[in-house]
């Protein structure tokens, strides 16, 4: 007996049986709510929403630059998924700010949508027989990676966003590659249910096929329960609760009056007063800072072109000075606004070891020992922008020891985590 005619026996038998007590039953389900109509609503708004967060969290992963060098690449053997990977731009400064705010934002909005749509098909993951044939059986499985992987891509992404990241591993390979598992399953439940979808909202909310049709799928109830609110109503209640969403998170991203909403956005508020008080994510003691590390003692190494130039923070204070408007964004979907930076030009660091215009890409290390990024390399068309800095001060003051001090780097359109803060050396042309 071949593989096909074990299938066909084993759904033959399976049939014949009926299905089990309990959820595999279509009386089971009872809600006259669900069917083609409720469905297609949510699929075709998760599609365009869904594509959106992919597309900029794409675009995140582009702003680290990550076919630079390894040591910007939290995400080792990305292969050919990394096929589309581009020289991060640096203007306008607000980029990455716009990109990741819309990524993370987006992201917690869509979550009422999610779990409605989920709901909304959740008696076809019961369906009896489980499998039909080879091409019910593909689809069944991309089911499966989807609700998996929509599940796994999206809990990973708010648990980071609320500082609460709590799965072993990394964040950043498990959340690339747990979004590839679940937009190639999305693509292809797209392509078997995109033309049904878009058919049963156009014939509107109030056409409800029969519960044996095609068109029902198995969504709709042979004996439905009384109604207790419409189907209108529950899309409504949904895109309240979108709503709700934006209006508690929504605020860390866009800055101003909205900052006082984000009530649910771990930096949603700014967390003090003065000119160093906005948002930070890891703190000096955090990260292993001692003050001996930023004391009078500490240097800056400037390497590059075989010279090496050392330097204390007194002759970077007597080096011409230039200021940058630039806030910072960080992967968490949270923003300052433009803080008022001073220090030395990148390019002007890099002329202390007799490198011209054409200033290479740098490596930047931080005296920090513990956590992620203490060390970055940033490429050429960084380097040389006017507005990069090794500032010195913000806001007219010292820099902080949580923020930098006694300096850091300052960049426009980059993710925070490259804005390295307590730098010790810079290395110019030697990016490995």
């Amino acid at each position: 007996m071949t593989p096909r005619d074990r299938l066909r026996t084993a759904v033959d038998r399976a049939r014949s049986g009926g299905p089990p007590p309990g959820p595999t039953r279509p009386g089971f389900w009872r809600s006259p709510l669900r069917g083609p109509w409720l469905t297609g609503v949510f699929g075709l708004t998760l599609l365009v929403g869904v594509t959106l967060v992919f597309v900029t969290g794409l675009l995140s992963y582009a702003a680290y630059n990550p076919d630079l060098a390894p040591r910007n690449d939290a995400t080792p053997d990305k292969g050919w998924l990394g096929f589309y990977l581009f020289t991060w731009p640096t203007s306008p400064y607000w980029l990455y700010r716009l990109t990741q705010g819309v990524h993370t934002v987006l992201g917690v909005v869509l979550v009422p949508v999610l779990l409605a749509k989920l709901w909304s098909v959740i008696p076809k993951l019961f369906a009896w027989p489980p499998v039909r044939s080879a091409g019910h059986a593909l689809e069944r499985l991309s089911v499966l990676l989807l609700v998996g992987g929509a599940g796994f891509t999206f809990a990973t992404g708010i648990l980071n966003i609320q500082l609460n990241y709590i799965f072993p591993g990394s964040f950043y390979p498990l959340h690339f590659y747990g979004a590839w598992v679940f937009i190639g399953a999305f693509i292809v439940h797209v392509a078997f249910r995109f033309s049904r979808a878009v058919c049963a909202v156009r014939a509107g909310r109030d056409v409800q096929p029969a519960p044996e049709s095609d068109e029902a799928a198995g969504l709709v109830s042979p004996r439905p329960a009384p109604a207790t609110i419409s189907r209108r109503g529950a899309v409504a209640m949904v895109g309240a609760g979108s709503l709700a969403l934006f209006a508690v998170t929504a605020g860390q991203s866009i800055g101003g009056w909205w900052r006082r909403t984000a009530l649910l956005a771990p930096h949603g508020r700014e967390p003090d007063s003065g000119p160093n008080g906005f948002q930070i994510n890891k703190t000096a003691a955090s990260v292993g800072i001692r003050p001996s590390d930023i004391g009078p003692a500490w240097r800056l190494t400037v390497r590059g072109g075989g010279r090496q130039v050392v330097l204390t923070r007194e002759m970077l204070l007597a080096m011409p000075q230039s200021e940058s408007a630039l806030p910072i964004a960080c992967v968490e979907g949270w923003s300052t606004p433009n803080q008022q930076w001073s220090g030395i030009r990148l390019t002007d660091l890099a002329a202390l070891v007799g490198l011209g215009t054409d200033t290479p890409p740098v490596r930047v290390e931080s005296v920090q020992r513990g956590g992620a990024f203490s060390s970055v390399v940033l490429a050429a068309n960084q380097a040389r922008d006017h507005r990069s800095l090794l500032a010195m001060r913000v806001n007219g003051a010292e820099l902080s020891p949580d923020h930098g001090h006694p300096a850091r780097v300052i960049l426009p359109a980059a993710p925070g985590v490259h804005n390295t803060k307590w730098v010790h050396r810079l290395t110019f042309g030697e990016p490995a």
